[in-house]
């Protein structure tokens, strides 16, 4: 079966004060890490942005391997990868949605995710143990054994994909649409250095991270 990814860039930025996706990260725009390491696993790419920006983010994808459509997204996220769903191929087996603010996620991630569909399951989250303590808004403590923080590409059995969003409902991720219409959620290990840019903070940490990957392969 053949796997399309659908890479959600579409929000607004505001907690980063700036257009993230198109940040500098290393010498190469946010944005395009990730579709670099989803084009690695996937047969085509579709990547979703916000209104009036297709051109530009165009420009800072040319020379990357199949992105066969940039779309304009939606009001929500569950919105906007309901806008990249319909660029996908009917025939498209698996399909992963992840998040454009996450350029470190690997290749290896990538199949993984992909892996565990083939082999059966309707969705697959990567995940990653938390160890903050917990505790709920009014200050009960809360048990951290067994949770997991849930991170993307989130994999998925492609026909279903399609039904949970079917109904035009609104989630989180969709994951969770999935399961909400039936499907079981699998979870495989996720990446520590597979962070989210939200702040400018987090793309100083993603900056350093690169550094350690670099640093490291050129040791070995």
């Amino acid at each position: 079966m053949s796997t399309w990814t659908v890479v959600v860039a579409a929000g607004s930025g505001t907690r980063f004060g700036g257009d993230k996706q198109l940040a500098d990260l290393s010498g190469m725009a946010v944005l395009a890490r990730s579709v670099a390491s989803a084009s690695a696993v996937s047969a085509g790419v579709v990547v979703v942005v916000s209104a009036g920006r297709r051109a530009e983010v165009s420009g800072v994808l040319s020379g990357l391997e199949r992105v066969e459509a940039i779309v304009d997204g939606g009001a929500t996220r569950s919105e906007s990868v309901r806008c990249g769903l319909a660029a996908v191929p009917d025939d498209a087996g698996v399909v992963l949605v992840h998040d454009g603010a996450r350029p470190l996620a690997t290749p290896d991630l990538f199949r993984r995710v992909v892996d565990a569909v083939l082999a059966g399951a309707v969705a697959v989250v990567p995940g990653v143990p938390v160890t903050d303590s917990l505790r709920t808004a009014d200050g009960r403590v809360m048990a951290r054994d067994g949770v997991i923080a849930v991170q993307t590409p989130q994999g998925f059995n492609a026909e279903r994909l399609r039904s949970a969003h079917a109904g035009g409902g609104e989630a989180s991720d969709d994951a969770t649409l999935v399961e909400a219409a039936g499907g079981a959620v699998m979870v495989v290990e996720g990446e520590a250095s597979n962070l989210k840019i939200t702040r400018p903070a987090d793309l100083d940490l993603a900056r350093l991270e690169l550094e350690r990957i670099v640093a490291g392969s050129s040791d070995a």
